[in-house]
């Protein structure tokens, strides 16, 4: 795994290509899609690492925004064509404070058309484009924490949320909780479960022999694992009998993750995934 930070202008599958290219890597994928006037972290698989993206696209997320109000865009974002606006003064620091606490929690939200959500196997943004408009089923989301950043002409803030959170869905939802209208003018992704902005390699320059690689058994570091003596009856597929309480185990030999293994209802362990 390599960590990005991907630039603005770039959509996530640029910097896919780009790394591909750069590190002669055939299999390679990312595990969350940043739009492309967005910046910040982007996890990067390579490899054998591909096959645990599975166990890796839920992973909570950080983000820095800001909301400009009194503008509706098409796409929720200040890159769209503009739809609406209004003349509502700007709310108060105290107003602002009480619209970002209601976001807490788990809730209901409904995908935006430019988003990376497939469909009758075309994306969201596919019928964008075209000018269709298909009935989207709004998803739970979760936001852990909000706080404002700063507020001058626009909103600054920073959320914590479940992955698939639309940040830009977010920001026109804030806006109608006072009174008005809005959509997103910024947006980094600061961090990725433990995976911190701070922590990311530019993508310009980039090669085999400085790139940060990250190790499979560090990738997976966020489920329980076992260490096994004899790998030869998971390369088999075979179960396991364990006295373990946890849904999923990453199973290790010599510190080497080989395959991830879910608890089945008659209490066996078996593989869901091999890491080989």
């Amino acid at each position: 795994m390599v960590l990005i930070n991907k630039p603005k202008g770039w959509t996530s599958f640029d910097v896919v290509n780009k790394l591909r290219r750069q590190l002669n890597e055939k299999r390679i994928g990312h595990t969350g899609t940043l739009d492309p006037q967005a910046e910040g972290v982007l996890v990067v698989l390579l490899g054998k690492a591909t096959k645990a993206m599975p166990f890796l696209v839920s992973h909570r997320k950080e983000y820095r925004a800001k909301l400009k109000l009194n503008l509706k865009t098409d796409t929720g974002d200040i890159w769209g064509e503009t739809i609406e606006t209004r003349d509502v003064p700007f709310p108060s620091e105290n107003e602002v404070q009480i619209a970002l606490t209601s976001m807490m929690g788990k809730s209901m939200q409904l995908p935006p058309m430019v988003s990376a959500i497939r469909l009758d196997g075309k994306r969201l943004y596919e019928y964008a484009r075209q000018n269709i408009e298909v009935k989207r089923e709004e998803r739970p989301i979760e936001i852990e924490s909000i706080q404002l950043l700063s507020m001058d002409e626009e909103i600054e803030f920073s959320v914590v949320c479940s992955s698939g959170t639309y940040i830009r869905t977010l920001c026109e939802d804030i806006a109608e909780k006072l009174g008005t209208v809005g959509t997103m003018s910024a947006l980094t992704r600061t961090k990725v479960q433990d995976y911190r902005v701070e922590d990311c390699q530019n993508l310009e320059g980039l090669t085999p022999h400085n790139v940060n690689l990250r190790s499979l058994t560090s990738v997976l570091s966020h489920l329980p694992s076992v260490e096994i003596e004899d790998p030869t009856f998971i390369f088999h597929g075979k179960p396991l009998s364990l006295d373990r309480s946890d849904d999923q185990l990453l199973i290790l030999h010599k510190g080497e993750a080989l395959a991830v293994y879910q608890k089945t209802e008659q209490g066996l362990y078996r593989s869901v995934r091999g890491l080989w």
